[in-house]
């Protein structure tokens, strides 16, 4: 928790420097941070502490690519199911708007576990079809 800020002003940086506008950066802003918190409490639970990289690549000239690699607990965001977000907030599960909100705001997602490492990958284009 204590590298957020850090890790959020690198991705924010390296989204504008390659021309991203400014509704896209607080997107990618959103995902990020949505992204590094969940793995932040679920992955490290109690008061195990681990590593976690984030990797900033561009895919040609519009689609920027964020790599976020850790060795916590396997946890595929793509395996929960959309929440009804119109069902009352009384009768909702609690969980899950955090991961549904990614997927909302950013192009694709995509996670897989090599040996014991998770990688989540967000994908954003700059003329990307976003909420």
């Amino acid at each position: 928790m204590d590298f957020l800020e850090k890790l959020m002003r690198f991705v924010s940086g390296f989204a504008g420097d390659h021309g991203f506008s400014k509704s896209k950066i607080h997107d990618i802003q959103l995902a990020t941070e949505e992204a590094l918190l969940n793995i932040f409490q679920h992955a490290y639970p109690g008061e195990h502490k681990g590593e976690v990289e984030v990797i900033c690549e561009m895919q040609g000239d519009s689609e920027l690519s964020i790599r976020i690699l850790d060795t916590g607990i396997p946890f595929d965001i793509l395996s929960l199911s959309e929440p009804d977000v119109t069902c009352p907030l009384p009768d909702r599960k609690i969980g899950g708007l955090g991961c549904y909100l990614i997927r909302k705001v950013t192009d694709d997602v995509q996670y897989h576990r090599q040996g014991d490492t998770n990688i989540l990958t967000l994908l954003v284009r700059k003329g990307g079809s976003q909420t």
